[in-house]
């Protein structure tokens, strides 16, 4: 699978290095510009549908982070490649796909290719096609606890829980219950059927998404028809199930 990349970096020296690392060794990695400043990785992403950017962390006229935070929807993987490991933490948060340390180490880089390849290959497989999760296990019953008693609800009618505060959402195919649990509450009680964690509001049963959108952490089709998103973070583990 060809991915479409960029190396925003402004050392000359290190993007030479970088180009001929991926030109021999990764040769999956189509080249399509190289940047030295933010603004120049702006105009490249606006010019062409990346898969991957190689980003530096710090350069003149801001950082790597500065980039990211103008992309909110990005759906291009990242890839930070820098001399400093204080980053890391920061790169994580902002759900890089890699960190890689300079100088860079041969055998990283194959695996940061390899990584985002796999990704990249899950997406385009799935991307607004009508989907069949591997698992099927949603047998069974749950109990909600409302204030004049509970009531028994098949956990194979829950389309999908939304957090609200301390209070959850649980949504059925025609309606809604109100619930005063937290959805962290629900995510343990599922746990042992088909259900994901897909964001920071949202707990899906898996057996009910028919189409997956690609994006920053992409979102997801449920089968009310439905979206919902998910948190980059949540992508991989979503992903899994298909």
């Amino acid at each position: 699978m060809k991915l479409n990349a960029i190396i925003v970096e402004d050392e000359a020296n290190s993007r030479e290095i970088l180009s001929n690392y991926l030109a021999k060794y990764c040769q999956n990695v189509s080249l399509v510009g190289e940047a030295e400043s933010i603004e120049q990785a702006k105009k490249l992403i606006d010019q062409h549908a990346l898969d991957l950017v190689f980003l530096d962390v710090e350069m003149p006229f801001g950082n790597g982070f500065d980039l990211l935070d103008q992309m909110p929807d990005r759906t291009f993987e990242t890839v930070f490649v820098t001399a400093y490991n204080q980053y890391a933490m920061d790169a994580l948060n902002n759900h890089a796909a890699y960190y890689l340390m300079k100088p860079i180490n041969i055998d990283e880089l194959i695996k940061a290719v390899d990584y985002v390849t796999e990704i990249r290959k899950k997406e385009d497989a799935l991307e607004d096609r009508v989907l069949t999760p591997k698992l099927n296990k949603v047998d069974g019953k749950i109990t909600l606890p409302q204030q004049d008693g509970f009531q028994i609800l098949n956990v194979a009618d829950i389309l999908y829980c939304k957090a609200d505060d301390n209070y959850t959402e649980i949504y059925l195919e025609n309606k809604k219950i109100l619930v005063s649990k937290t959805l962290k509450y629900f995510e343990e009680a599922l746990s042992k059927f088909a259900f994901a964690r897909i964001h920071k509001s949202y707990l899906v049963n898996v057996n009910e998404v028919v189409k997956y959108r690609k994006g920053k952490g992409g979102s997801v089709v449920v089968s009310n028809g439905k979206e919902l998103l998910v948190s980059a973070s949540k992508k991989k583990d979503l992903l899994a199930y298909f």
